[in-house]
């Protein structure tokens, strides 16, 4: 009797006003004072206008006009709220839409400008448009979404959907929904000091999670009958599949994505899709912090492991810390280890065996302060995985892991007599997420006290308003072998070191490895015994939140031929970047010294390089220039495989304008053409300068400082390329070949196919350049290319 009631209550809303707007044109403006000035679609479904996120703060935004509580589909000034009085959103004259706050500043805008007759209307399918006289749309809210996918809204491979902070806090939080670099759709929890994937999961190949990586079309849309379909072939449907409910696919604040349908009688949301394929709460990335352990009691809450307390009592996501300092020298001598049954910590695997038993295990673990503990599989298997990092830790009854943590014996004895091997579950915990109700994203554990109590008081319509459905439909959970140890995990850390860390770790920065434009790079080993690159920068002229997400998405590209980046500091005018060490140090020290290099070493070099360039150019998320390509951005490993460093300076270095890079950037000898003459920068500058790194392979000169008593025609001497384009033009090859090479008979095609190679990217017209894909195909397979025209405009 009372389901009735209460479904009568939701269904008492307000109408619209009758004052709602159905466009706005050429100087037009809404205030945020007047609760009139908002925009409603042709038949009322969706709303815009400004709305309330704080005491005085308001952001502009859509929202379902017959939801409860009036669901927000998308923010223009989500990071960035505007004062609840004089704040205004006007589309100007010259046709751009702009939303200003109280004191003129200008927050958000559209930055559109177009001839003619504009004005903005909000579409029936959510979407709000700027169009002008033709009805083409010259910007649409479609293209920058927040944290809600639309039905016939495209998701490209620039579209990220990102969850709010909190249930009720809407700045941008910590959890994403979008394509990688490998075309594949992931859900990524992006924190203030790590990024790892947790969705779909990473210790087996994509094709084993039913997807592919070789559509790089990056494409994927909800259609109005409920159906999802990805160019990576992930698909779905709702359980309401049909025309008819309107619906939303959200990325919640809670690292889940769920597909919603509304009820319009009712104004409530019932959840008709969430992922299989082992998402559920305690699977979720950056729950509970470092140490700390999620599990169901009966909902979904954070523990700290024997010996930890909480870093923050009112923040699980800080994690735990211990009772005692962990350091590899407290470690190295009076070592035990924690016990954790039915536990396990996601990722951060230092190794691998199989077939072991605990005891050889335990040993590994031991052998290393890179490790902080272990886990061992009780299925008989003989798994073991120590871990480096001890992050994203849950416990399930039918868990057959257990976990060991790695601690100074003066520990464990002092926890003895509180706890036991056993995982105390009498220990403080804290609910830190619950089951989602229908009618919205969840609540917190106030919130959700208040509703099991109109629960019990009402009886069986629990059913009816908590949507435990997600729960049960997960899959159980069982450690899968990697079939595969060379596939590369993505869920690795990523760390926001502070200063006093990098200070210590270099030694107050007292052996310096290298300098270039952009800063000097230090040696250093941190806490965990890693030997690092400590790169300071100089003449970063952002801030700290603008400095971390330039960071973090350089963070995320991973590739064997590009350098690997750790972690960063940013605390005020410190900027520094935390790289992997490359023992060999730079191409240069090498190629231009007496310890010289073989033309096979020369060649694999050449590959490696190209291959790295080419995965920034043409297959990243986001289009990167190097814009410094030389040999002192190319280190050697242990097998002198190269591996390209300094990539991403141009994302923090910023200075763009609509023509291209407002300043001229590389060095001399490696610049291409179109730096000098005011030209646009693509990624043909890049290959012009890797042409000419090929030709220093080949000649085993130094480009920066080459000198030849060779004259050009204003009388001057030529630079390296051009002297090497004399010669060939002349039949002269020997002449630019490394005299301390000794090349064998069925070696030549190798370095015909360097110096072939080399000469097209140094082509003067950028369009007859190949692209780096081009040329990896060239080297890669050995093949000739076709002769360069040595007679055209590469010689002008």
């Amino acid at each position: 009797m009372l389901i009735p009631l209460l479904l009568a209550f939701f269904s008492v809303w307000p109408p619209p006003p009758v004052m709602a707007l159905q466009r706005l044109t050429s100087g037009d403006y809404m205030a945020v004072e007047n609760a009139n000035h908002f925009l409603i679609s042709p038949n009322g479904t969706f709303s815009s206008g400004f709305y309330r996120v704080g005491n005085n703060s308001y952001c502009y935004s859509i929202w379902f006009t017959n939801s409860f509580n009036k669901t927000l589909v998308w923010m223009a000034n989500r990071d960035k709220p505007v004062n609840g009085e004089q704040s205004r959103l006007t589309l100007n004259a010259d046709s751009n839409l702009v939303l200003t706050d109280a004191d003129g500043t200008v927050v958000w805008s559209t930055d559109t400008v177009s001839d003619g007759e504009i004005e903005l209307r909000l579409l029936e399918t959510g979407n709000l448009v700027l169009m002008n006289q033709s009805q083409h749309f010259i910007w649409q809210s479609f293209d920058f979404p927040t944290d809600t996918l639309l039905p016939g809204q495209r998701f490209l491979k620039s579209s990220t959907l990102i969850s709010m902070r909190t249930q009720r806090t809407y700045l941008s939080g910590f959890y994403y929904f979008k394509f990688n670099d490998d075309n594949v759709l992931n859900l990524i929890y992006n924190g203030p000091s790590l990024s790892s994937v947790y969705w779909p999961y990473t210790m087996v190949l994509v094709f084993e999670n039913g997807r592919t990586p070789y559509n790089s079309s990056r494409i994927a849309i909800l259609d109005e009958m409920g159906g999802f379909q990805s160019s990576d072939r992930f698909k779905f449907n709702a359980t309401d599949y049909g025309f008819g409910p309107k619906r939303r696919l959200t990325m919640d604040y809670d690292g889940i994505l769920r597909l919603y349908s509304l009820d319009e009688a009712t104004g409530a949301w019932k959840i008709t899709w969430v992922p299989d394929g082992r998402v559920d709460a305690c699977m979720v990335h950056g729950l509970c912090g470092d140490y700390g352990i999620c599990e169901y009691n009966p909902f979904p809450s954070c523990s700290c492991p024997p010996g930890f307390n909480r870093a923050d009592s009112s923040d699980w996501t800080k994690g735990c810390k211990p009772l005692m300092n962990l350091t590899c020298e407290s470690m190295s001598k009076e070592v035990d280890f924690i016990q954790l049954p039915n536990t396990d910590y996601f990722g951060y695997d230092w190794s691998y065996a199989q077939h072991v038993s605990i005891e050889v295990c335990r040993n590994i673990c031991l052998s290393s302060c890179e490790c902080s503990g272990f886990g061992y599989a009780l299925d008989g298997s003989g798994q073991c995985y120590p871990k480096s990092a001890l992050r994203n830790g849950y416990r399930k009854p039918d868990l057959a892991v257990k976990m060991f943590l790695k601690v100074p014996k003066a520990m464990v004895k002092s926890t003895m007599d509180t706890y036991s091997n056993e995982l105390n579950c009498s220990m403080e915990t804290e609910l830190v997420m619950n089951t989602h109700m229908e009618g919205g994203k969840g609540s917190k554990f106030e919130y959700m006290g208040l509703l099991i109590g109109v629960v019990v008081a009402i009886g069986v319509s629990e059913v009816v308003f908590v949507g435990f459905g997600w729960w049960f439909i997960f899959r159980k959970r069982v450690r899968e072998e990697l079939v595969n140890m060379g596939y590369v995990v993505l869920a690795m850390g990523f760390k926001r070191f502070s200063y006093d860390e990098l200070k210590r770790a270099t030694k107050n920065f007292k052996q310096e490895i290298g300098k270039g434009g952009f800063g000097t790079v230090y040696k250093g080993e941190l806490d965990d015994g890693r030997i690092v690159g400590v790169k300071r920068l100089e003449g970063v002229l952002q801030g700290d939140a603008e400095f971390w997400a330039e960071v973090s998405i350089i963070g995320k590209i991973n590739h064997k031929n590009l350098v690997k980046l750790w972690g960063f500091c940013a605390e005020k005018h410190h900027k520094m970047l935390v790289y992997e060490y490359v023992r060999n140090g730079s191409l240069d020290k090498h190629l231009f010294s007496s310890c010289s290099l073989n033309l096979d070493q020369r060649y694999e070099i050449a590959v490696g390089t190209a291959k790295g360039l080419s995965y920034l150019h043409e297959e990243c998320l986001e289009w990167i220039l190097h814009c410094d390509i030389k040999p002192q951005n190319i280190l050697l490993d242990e097998g002198l495989e190269a591996k390209v460093a300094d990539f991403g300076m141009s994302k923090l270095f910023r200075e763009i304008n609509e023509s291209g890079f407002s300043k001229v950037r590389g060095t001399r000898g490696y610049l291409a053409p179109e730096w000098m003459m005011n030209l646009k920068i693509d990624a043909k500058a890049d290959v012009y300068s890797y042409g000419v790194v090929l030709l220093e392979l080949v000649t085993g000169k130094n480009a920066s400082s080459f000198r030849s008593s060779t004259t050009g025609d204003d009388g001057g001497c030529v630079d390296l390329v051009k002297w090497i384009m004399k010669n060939v033009e002349d039949g002269e090859v020997g002449k630019v070949v490394d005299q301390r090479l000794n090349v064998e008979e069925d070696q030549m095609k190798k370095m015909k196919v360097l110096l072939k190679v080399g000469l097209q990217c140094v082509r003067e017209d950028r369009n007859l350049r190949p692209v780096m894909s081009t040329i990896v195909e060239l080297l890669a397979c050995c093949e000739e290319p076709e002769e360069p025209d040595v007679h055209g405009d590469v010689y002008d």
